[in-house]
């Protein structure tokens, strides 16, 4: 008689399981929820995740940024949909980005803030849009951005603030767009950039496009797209080439002031003028006052004055003017 045995029994299916791979439970597990299910936490909302991190909300006609943003999103495609304005914090959650394309939404204006918490952004992709303007800090907090692009909207002005201090930026799309000139400290800004695209813009060839005409100089590009970049004013210089200005044209300029300084010059000149106002007034007063106690002093130190002594001949014309004396008389 042989004795029972654990080794003939059948297991069973859920012991099977456990004690199988890893790799064959996590394909059952996998295949049980498909990707882009919206209990599924890794996806965000009404998106297609792939394997690497990307999230696919590409053409969904979504009105805004999809929410259940986390950690495991690396690339997030939002182009070609109607996401219009992008309110402080929009991508909240969504810490470990590294890719961002919003392509094509319409998108005419964002907050402030509206990329806090992407610090580790380094694709950013805003072409073909309806931007007309940046707020200032905008893309301040990205400083591990290596490509952007604005090419394709409606800006006039790009102010240095409104970018920051990017300082691994080395791609900065701006064709097409509505830009006469650059600021002087934009570039300045950007200490590793070295692809520049400008083309398709209303450039006017005067003293504030120096900076960049120095920075083209420095930075040679390919001879059809140097070719492009053409002033379109002043009369005189239409169809030139921004790339054929030697800094020595660049000589009947003055050297303007920086923003910064010219809001302290406008701010130290008023302050300046009360203040040395104040200290006439001041200055003033204290000598009048200084005179005025030298006075007291001296009419203090004085001694008394004394009546007269009476003399020999005012004596006698008392004494006959006296009552007695005429008596006598």
């Amino acid at each position: 008689m042989r004795s029972p045995s654990f080794l003939s029994w059948p297991p069973p299916p859920l012991l099977l399981l456990l004690l199988s791979p890893w790799p064959v439970w996590a394909q059952a597990s996998a295949a049980a929820a498909p990707s882009g299910a919206r209990g599924d936490l890794a996806c965000p909302e009404a998106c297609a995740c792939a394997p690497g991190g990307q999230a696919n909300c590409s053409r969904r006609e979504l009105p805004a940024v999809p929410g259940g943003l986390n950690w495991s999103v690396l690339a997030l495609l939002l182009d070609h949909n109607r996401v219009r304005a992008l309110p402080p914090g929009a991508f909240v959650g969504a810490g470990a980005l590294l890719r961002l394309d919003l392509r094509e939404n319409g998108l005419r204006w964002m907050h402030a803030r509206a990329f806090w918490g992407l610090g580790a952004l380094q694709h950013l992709d805003l072409s073909a849009n309806q931007l007309e303007a940046l707020a200032p800090g905008t893309f301040a907090r990205l400083r591990a951005l290596r490509a952007l692009s604005l090419a394709g909207n409606r800006l006039a002005r790009l102010e240095p603030a409104a970018l920051g201090a990017l300082p691994l930026l080395h791609e900065l799309s701006l064709q097409d767009n509505q830009l006469s000139a650059l600021p002087p400290g934009l570039l300045a800004c950007l200490p590793a950039l070295n692809a520049l695209r400008l083309r398709g813009n209303p450039w006017a060839c005067g003293c504030a496009l120096r900076p960049l005409c120095i920075w083209l100089r420095r930075h040679p590009r390919p001879a059809p797209e140097a070719e492009t970049l053409l002033c379109v004013s002043p009369g005189n210089l239409v169809l030139s080439p921004l790339t054929a200005f030697p800094d020595a044209a660049f000589n009947h300029c003055a050297q303007s002031l920086a923003p910064r300084d010219l809001a302290v010059v406008y701010a130290l000149g008023p302050v300046s003028f009360l203040a040395s106002l104040a200290a006439c007034l001041a200055l003033g007063t204290m000598i009048t006052a200084c005179r005025t106690r030298r006075r007291r002093l001296a009419a203090a130190r004085r001694p008394p004055r004394r009546p007269p002594d009476p003399g020999p001949c005012s004596a006698s014309l008392a004494d006959t003017g006296s009552p007695a004396a005429a008596a006598q008389a």
